[in-house]
């Protein structure tokens, strides 16, 4: 599939006339169309007469685009999965899931913080704020999953993967 044939595509979808021709095609509605519009869907590949003479829309047509200039999907581990699915722009979604999933974000998460660094409650706010407003909650499950630990209102890293 060639540039041009995507200009032609877009081209004919720019223009009320065959954009509202390919809606109805789309919806089922096959009487009232321009005969002149009809061809012109068919010579960028969004319609097609059939052999009873009644036309109809190919939406296809934007898989075979889309196949022709997609990269291939990105091959994601079962970790980066989880990750893209509950945080988005670096926020965390939800706290409601099952725990080996949290524990797959809480592992993520922990990674702000470098080992044997003794931090202040208030800095561990600040840094899980970041991800989710209920920051608490998640120091609580951070606490609770030993990935951080706590005495006397200082935390420090005590779990999950550190890079070298």
């Amino acid at each position: 599939m060639s540039d041009d044939e995507i200009r032609r595509v877009f081209g004919l979808l720019s223009q009320d006339d065959t954009l509202k021709s390919f809606a109805a095609l789309v919806l089922g509605v096959t009487d009232g169309h321009s005969p002149k519009t009809l061809h012109r869907l068919a010579s960028g590949g969004l319609a097609e007469c059939g052999e009873n003479g009644k036309w109809r829309a190919t939406p296809e047509k934007f898989r075979e685009l889309l196949r022709a200039h997609a990269e291939p999907a990105e091959t994601l581990s079962a970790d980066e999965r989880v990750l893209r699915t509950f945080l988005v722009d670096g926020r965390l979604t939800t706290m409601g899931m099952k725990r080996d999933k949290r524990l797959i974000v809480l592992r993520y998460i922990v990674m702000v913080f470098e080992p044997g660094v003794r931090y202040p409650e208030k800095d561990v706010n600040v840094a899980l704020r970041a991800f989710h407003d209920d920051y608490a909650a998640l120091r609580r499950y951070l606490v609770d999953e030993g990935l951080l630990s706590r005495k006397d209102n200082v935390y420090w890293r005590s779990g999950g993967h550190v890079e070298i």
